[in-house]
């Protein structure tokens, strides 16, 4: 158990999203081969502060592992009736017929209990026999099917119930923190305004706020990708961002676009540009050297290299190679960003990444720090 700021309180690991991830396959995985040995398989509870993904990770799980999907979140219950289902006479015999949100058909899958801890105390305590069983008095859960729940932490200033130490022992815990390198990833793949990525790999530190979340950041940034010049348009772009973050995150946002660094050069252009010298070395120099080097503006075109080689499989062209290596060996590169680059390049899927190695000049500066 972990205590943080506002003395909020998490349980488990506290890691980034890859690692929940692995974290809850691993479970998922070790409790199938225990209910096929007739043994109890064991809820999983990811914590989490709001907006960074916790319903959108298991989701993500689901789709990989090709699992049934069921959803329910708990605070939007009124009744037990709405948790155990609601009774009928049948033969002469008071039954209970199960809720709709309840899977029928056998799995695998996945029960999703959302913000569980938002629930009431009744339900809560409802909750513990399907947590402990998989079953209520009224209803099983079909063979195959396994309980997840996200929560947010006690303490501070969420309004939450406390589970009491009976409860949580009834499932395994990890605590999902926020992390830019992950997030840019994930924005990658699902298309957010490329200006918006840069920002949050450029000033990170500005996602963990009250209304500034993951979750906001991609609303106000869905808001702003249809328009073409932000500068243009400080007006518009200051009232989008004030209706939906917070206000250290709107004016770090203003001045993001007051610098121009919505415009940084993009990972496509870095590889075909013809001119490296003049059309990126000293376009990126000109950016980060001011009174002291802007190593997040280098940090975040390095991050956005690896993502965009990765995620694309991109087949390096004779030019495109010769380009990669050269950005790698840009003099003003900090030491530690340009191996992290080279490490997360060299153990990549992507075989053909491997390929900036046959540089002299870069195997031996890898060679060097391992």
């Amino acid at each position: 158990m972990t205590t943080q700021q506002h003395q909020y309180v998490y349980y488990g690991t506290e890691t980034h999203a890859a690692e929940v991830e692995s974290f809850v396959k691993h479970i998922l995985e070790a409790n199938a081969v225990a209910e096929e040995a007739g043994k109890k398989k064991t809820p999983i509870c990811i914590w989490g502060r709001h907006g960074i993904g916790k319903t959108e990770i298991v989701e993500q799980i689901a789709e990989k592992l090709d699992y049934k999907w069921a959803y329910v979140a708990p605070a939007q219950f009124e009744e037990m009736g709405d948790l155990v289902g609601m009774p009928s006479i049948e033969n002469g015999k008071t039954v209970f017929r199960a809720p709709e949100w309840v899977p029928t058909e056998e799995g695998p899958g996945i029960l999703l209990i959302d913000d569980v801890n938002r629930a009431d105390d009744r339900i809560l305590r409802g909750i513990m026999q399907l947590l402990q069983n998989f079953e209520l008095v009224s209803w099983t859960l079909p063979k195959g099917w396994q309980i997840v729940l996200t929560a947010n932490p006690d303490g501070g200033d969420y309004s939450v119930t406390p589970m009491d130490d009976a409860m949580l022992t009834r499932m395994m815990h990890i605590t999902m923190r926020f992390d830019p390198k992950d997030w840019a990833l994930w924005a990658e793949q699902h298309d957010v305004d490329e200006r918006g990525i840069n920002f949050v790999l450029t000033y990170p530190e500005v996602v963990d706020g009250n209304r500034t979340t993951p979750r906001t950041l991609v609303q106000f940034f869905e808001t702003i990708s249809s328009i073409k010049d932000l500068n243009k348009n400080l007006g518009l772009v200051q009232m989008l961002a004030d209706s939906c973050l917070d206000e250290s995150t709107a004016v770090s946002f203003m001045s993001f676009v007051n610098q121009n660094l919505g415009k940084l050069i993009s990972p496509e252009e870095i590889l075909s540009a013809e001119k490296f010298k003049d059309k990126v070395y000293n376009h990126i120099h000109e950016i980060v050297n001011k009174d002291t080097l802007r190593v997040d503006i280098i940090a975040t075109l390095c991050t956005r290299m690896v993502n965009y080689l990765t995620l694309n499989k991109v087949k390096l062209e004779k030019q495109h190679l010769k380009n990669l290596q050269d950005f790698i060996k840009m003099d003003f590169l900090p030491n530690d960003i340009r191996l992290t680059m080279l490490q997360d390049l060299v153990s990549s899927k992507n075989a053909a990444l491997k390929m900036v190695m046959a540089d002299p000049e870069i195997s031996k500066m890898l060679l060097k720090k391992m």
